[in-house]
C-alpha cells in the first residue's frame, strides 16, 4: 500500500508519522485491496480545545473511501477515523459479496 502524510500548518514528528502507519497497516489486516492511502493532518484555525483533525482517503479495488475526524489530539482523531474506516470496509466486502 502506497501511503502518504500530509500535515497542514505544522510539522509532524516521527512519533505521529509512526503512529499513523501502524494504525494504517491494521487496516490491510482486514482487506489487503487497498492500493493507496492519502492522509491529512490539519490543525483548525478554531481555539477550541479539540482543533486536530485527521482526514484519511483510501483507494480499495472498486471503491474510494474518506473518513474525517476531529478531536483534541491527532492520535484520538486518527483512531475515530480508522474506526469509521473499518465500519465503510466491512460494508464494501459485504456488498461485493453480496450478503
Amino acid at each position: 500500500m502506497n501511503v502518504q502524510i500530509h500535515s497542514v500548518r505544522f510539522d509532524a514528528d516521527k512519533k505521529l508519522i509512526d503512529f499513523v502507519h501502524q494504525k494504517l497497516d491494521k487496516l490491510t489486516q482486514i482487506d489487503d485491496g487497498i492500493v493507496k492511502a492519502e492522509v491529512y493532518l490539519r490543525l483548525e484555525k478554531d481555539q477550541e480545545r479539540k482543533n486536530k483533525v485527521t482526514e484519511i482517503k483510501l483507494d480499495l479495488r472498486g471503491a474510494p473511501l474518506f473518513a474525517r475526524k476531529q478531536s483534541k489530539t491527532f492520535e484520538e482523531a486518527t483512531d475515530l477515523a480508522i474506526d469509521a474506516l473499518k465500519r465503510q470496509i466491512t460494508k464494501h466486502n459485504e456488498k461485493k459479496r453480496g450478503v
